[in-house]
């Protein structure tokens, strides 16, 4: 059983795209008190770990959602290490719940239940079991707008960067014969505007680069 999430204090693992937004979403409509925004970064800082997005467009995300955002910067091999640090830190402050927006791979929430009980952290799942489907378009109809930042170049071309998860979308991923949800890191977002968001967020694009397999819009603070 997920955990109620009401009246309580949380933070919300924050990668800047559309689940991520869609759970914190979700624990605010269920009457969850928002702490910190959780974002992991690469080593250096200033790019998210998996998503590649600028510390300054995730500092813009947190002003623009009224909500303060915490950063830790880690290798791949130090990544967990470095999550539990940080979990252990909101533990001691008083946030006794983690919001996260995976939706159905089993090792992924397997791995948050673990760092989350060795922390003393509740885990909540909002969007888990769902269907991937039906969260795309509840994320669409509720008027978020997410832009494609990052792709798998294994599995989606290029020409997907920089577009918007719409219908229109959704459908010439569903040809291009991937499932349009992302799940498995076919490709990530960045979100801009949005009924939590005080105002749209302005991306500034430089060009595109390639790293370990991904294809990235680059984007200046």
């Amino acid at each position: 059983m997920t955990p109620s999430v009401n009246g309580r204090p949380f933070f919300c693992s924050w990668s800047g795209g559309k689940d991520s937004c869609l759970a914190l979403y979700h624990a605010l409509q269920q009457g969850g008190v928002p702490k910190p925004l959780f974002a992991m970064m690469a080593e250096g800082g200033q790019l998210s770990r998996s998503h590649g997005l600028p510390r300054s467009l995730l500092d813009e995300q947190s002003r623009q959602l009224r909500i303060p955002i915490t950063f830790r910067s880690a290798s791949w091999d130090e990544y967990e290490a470095t999550f539990l640090e940080a979990l252990h830190e909101f533990k001691a402050d008083g946030v006794e719940t983690g919001v996260f927006g995976d939706i159905d791979v089993d090792s992924n929430r397997e791995w948050v239940e673990r760092v989350c009980r060795q922390s003393g952290i509740a885990p909540f799942h909002p969007l888990w079991k769902r269907p991937r489907r039906a969260l795309l378009e509840e994320f669409i109809d509720l008027g978020f707008k997410a832009t494609i930042v990052a792709v798998n170049s294994a599995k989606l071309d290029t020409r997907f960067l920089g577009r918007t998860i719409e219908r229109e979308t959704v459908g010439d991923m569903e040809q291009a014969g991937i499932d349009p949800s992302g799940e498995l890191g076919e490709y990530h977002t960045v979100v801009t505007p949005g009924p939590m968001f005080s105002s749209e967020i302005v991306l500034k694009i430089k060009g595109q680069k390639t790293h370990d397999g991904y294809s990235f819009l680059e984007m200046s603070g």
